[in-house]
């Protein structure tokens, strides 16, 4: 397996077309809760560390950060990125995920990567 050590630095760009999960509908109140918006942010992890959290942006399926982190990175395997929608009431709502092997970012040589779950989409600059 191959891992990561060095200086990483992950620019958040955006998620288009998010989709509200049935949990995350439970207090919706009227008749189209289709047209529910979401308030999303984006948690991000190295392997099981914390690296960083985004703003939470308000009323949007569509929203845009542009947020950075930076942080040195020992034995990497892998970044894993979390939408949640943050719920007036109890715990935040998971909305989306997304895993990147470092073994598949090495060896594709990439420095862009685009990848959501099924429910949604989003980019990673």
């Amino acid at each position: 397996m191959v891992v990561f050590n060095g200086l990483l630095k992950i620019k958040i760009c955006e998620a288009v077309s998010l989709k509200p999960t049935a949990w995350s509908l439970r207090h919706a109140v009227g008749p189209r809760p289709q047209t529910f918006l979401l308030d999303p942010y984006i948690a991000l992890n190295v392997d099981d560390s914390r690296i960083g959290q985004t703003a939470t942006k308000q009323k949007t399926n569509s929203p845009a950060w542009h947020d950075e982190f930076v942080t040195d990175v020992c034995n990497g395997r892998k970044i894993e990125l979390a939408v949640f929608h943050d719920a007036p009431i109890g715990y935040d709502d998971f909305v989306a995920n997304c895993t990147i092997q470092f073994e598949e970012l090495l060896q594709n040589g990439s420095r862009h990567f685009e990848d959501w779950e099924p429910w949604g989409s989003g980019t990673y600059c």
